[in-house]
């Protein structure tokens, strides 16, 4: 008895729709796309996209994890512009380091010293007031849900120490008049007082600001000439008023 082809085309269809429901139940094990960010969160993959290569794209930076717009400014953030290193990415180490290569384009700010964490957060100032804010990099500064953490309270509060640490060290200095100086061709540099004598004196505060000792000049009357640390500069005489480096 010759089969009917009504009958092969519905066992078709019978096999198709099994397969549809086994798919269903039993997905083939491949892991789940990974689902975009949430709008105006960015991932460090999604964040590159706009590193100013595609000129159908916006142009986007991250500092301390918030992300701008800075298309206005393709010539120097675009394809072969002066700041395209900074572009498609979070390089908040590269804004004081000055290292705009391999490691030093990165988000870390471990081993800078409070000011210099300031520096990166006036810079974020600065793009906040000059270009659109358009997001969050989830990351270090920020996390799957746009909340800051306590890696951003710690720079902010860094900064704030640094901020003060200048302002007692500018206060400080205020008390001793700074000495006069210049510098020309023929004279190399000098320095004088109009009123005392030059002498190179340490900044206290400057280890806890910037993790370094310096010297500032400053000038001392002749009856006070005689406290300690205060340093003559090389070559130059006990009571000159100008001293030549």
């Amino acid at each position: 008895m010759a089969s009917s082809p009504f009958l092969g085309i519905a066992a078709s269809i019978t096999l198709l729709l099994v397969s549809l429901l086994l798919m269903r139940f039993f997905p083939l094990n491949t892991p789940p796309p990974t689902p975009p960010p949430p709008p105006g969160l960015f991932t460090a993959q999604n964040l590159a996209l706009y590193n100013g290569t595609d000129d159908g794209l916006p142009i986007h930076l991250a500092i301390l994890g918030s992300v701008f717009d800075v298309t206005k400014g393709r010539s120097h953030y675009g394809a072969g512009g002066g700041y395209n290193h900074f572009a498609g990415r979070d390089a908040s180490r590269a804004f004081v380091s000055g290292n705009f290569t391999g490691d030093g384009l990165t988000d870390s700010l471990h081993g800078l010293s409070s000011t210099q964490v300031k520096s990166v957060v006036d810079w974020r100032d600065f793009y906040f007031r000059t270009y659109i804010f358009v997001g969050k990099l989830v990351g270090r500064y920020y996390d799957s849900e746009g909340n800051p953490t306590k890696y951003l309270k710690g720079a902010e509060a860094k900064a704030a120490r640094g901020a003060q640490l200048m302002e007692k060290q500018k206060n400080e200095e205020a008390k001793l008049p700074t000495c006069n100086s210049r510098w020309s061709q023929e004279e190399g540099s000098e320095v004088w007082c109009d009123n005392g004598y030059p002498r190179l004196v340490q900044r206290p505060l400057e280890m806890a600001i910037t993790g370094k000792v310096s010297k500032r000049c400053a000038c001392f009357t002749e009856d006070e000439l005689n406290q300690p640390g205060l340093e003559v500069y090389e070559g130059c005489d006990h009571l000159s008023k100008l001293c030549r480096l």
